[in-house]
């Protein structure tokens, strides 16, 4: 995909997540996602904050997180979270269409916009329409990605997976069948439905996706 695809998908995923999130009430908010530690609040200014982070930007904010990625986070959630999660929320949407990216591949952003839309949208029982060429995008980049850059490499060895949608068989040992998206949640380390993910090496890789 070219650089102004992606930012075409992301800014659509920015805005339908944006709409979907109109009418939360004020528990559904604070509801734990599969990201652990963060409720559903703390991931909407999680990506209000991605949204906003220049290169330079990046390399500033892990300097002053001593180069802990997970440090480095908290101090984005805690600089764009607002007391009233409606203010966050107005904040994403004035970042909408921002091309602003921290040093990494372009395709991060595609895994960001599917991902986290799911941890939030799973979070409070609803569920994300994604184009499925895009997330086949995305799935690809994971499993080319180690773990400890947040890809999903490691979580796959040994493993062929299937994609029921999509054109991707990839891998090989015992098989995993399951939507694009199913996939790439679970290969990002995110707990999947066990009819989502199927077949002799599912069950291997949902609990890889939680370890």
């Amino acid at each position: 995909m070219t650089q102004a695809a992606v930012w075409d998908v992301v800014h659509g995923e920015r805005a339908a997540l944006a709409r979907d999130l109109e009418g939360l009430g004020a528990d559904q908010w604070s509801a734990p996602t599969a990201c652990v530690g963060w409720d559903v609040h703390d991931v909407l200014a999680h990506l209000v904050d991605s949204a906003k982070t220049t290169r330079w930007a990046f390399v500033r904010d892990m300097v002053a997180a001593r180069f802990d990625f997970d440090r480095q986070n908290a101090l984005g959630i805690a600089r764009e979270r607002r007391a009233d999660p409606q203010e966050t929320l107005a904040e994403l949407r004035t970042v909408v269409a921002l091309t602003s990216t921290p040093p990494a591949p372009i395709g991060t952003r595609l895994v960001e916009a599917f991902v986290h839309g799911e941890d939030i949208r799973r979070a409070v029982g609803l569920r994300g329409d994604y184009p499925v060429d895009q997330v086949v995008e995305a799935l690809r980049l994971q499993l080319r990605t180690s773990v400890k850059m947040g890809g999903g490499k490691e979580r796959t060895n040994g493993l062929r997976l299937v994609a029921s949608d999509a054109a991707v068989d990839v891998g090989g040992g015992p098989e995993v069948r399951g939507s694009a998206l199913a996939l790439l949640l679970a290969v990002s380390g995110r707990p999947v439905e066990p009819d989502e993910i199927t077949g002799p090496g599912s069950a291997t890789l949902r609990y890889r996706a939680a370890s």
